[in-house]
């Protein structure tokens, strides 16, 4: 179950579905899923799926994941300032700790930031700096990002978070609200470019902390 052999099939799995990126499908290969998971759901770990962590979150589905930070890192060299919003169990932030070294994650939900902590301290080699916040106000005091990436749907685009991103930055998010589709903004000299991508369903992106 948490063999290398059945993390490289999921990793066919994500090739087969189109995921093309080798830096990304080698940081997905990296990162033992199965640590982030409920134990009573570790046999599924590696399956194409998302899975329910408590406090109504999920896990997001490896395939999102990827796409996700594919998106993000299409055309350029690296990621470079990144700032995950909804740290969620951390898995993701552990994913994009092997593709820079420069990452920040913020989760409302204090328990589940503290599993993610715990998480995160058994994955060797990555720095993640995790804080307590409410996700769609961003991390003004160490911004400007040159990535964003978000995980849970937000009815619009929070302001905050195109703010905080840098000349050239991506900004890649789920926006709706019954129906939701993954969205790509680019900061450029003449203002903000979005591109429409595929469907997704995401928990709803919720402002305050818990």
């Amino acid at each position: 179950m948490t063999s290398q052999r059945t993390r490289a099939r999921m990793i066919d799995r994500l090739r087969a579905k189109g995921i093309a990126n080798e830096t990304v499908l080698a940081a997905m290969a990296a990162v033992p899923r199965h640590i982030f998971v409920e134990e009573a759901l570790a046999s599924r770990a590696y399956e194409d799926t998302a899975l329910p962590l408590g406090f109504s979150q999920t896990i997001s589905q490896p395939y999102i994941v990827a796409r996700m930070i594919e998106v993000l890192l299409s055309g350029r060299s690296g990621l470079g300032r990144t700032l995950e919003v909804g740290t969620g169990c951390g898995y993701q932030a552990a994913v994009l700790g092997h593709l820079t070294r420069d990452v920040y994650s913020v989760e409302r939900i204090e328990p589940l930031l503290a599993k993610a902590r715990q998480h995160l301290s058994q994955i060797p080699g990555i720095q993640v700096r995790l804080k307590h916040s409410d996700g769609s106000m961003g991390l003004p005091e160490v911004a400007p990002f040159d990535s964003i990436i978000v995980a849970a749907a937000a009815g619009r685009v929070p302001p905050e978070l195109l703010q905080q991103l840098a000349p050239g930055g991506r900004l890649v998010l789920p926006v709706g609200g019954n129906e939701q589709y993954l969205s790509l903004i680019e900061r450029t000299p003449q203002g903000y470019t979005e591109a429409r991508l595929e469907t997704v369903r995401f928990v709803p992106l919720l402002s305050g902390v818990e």
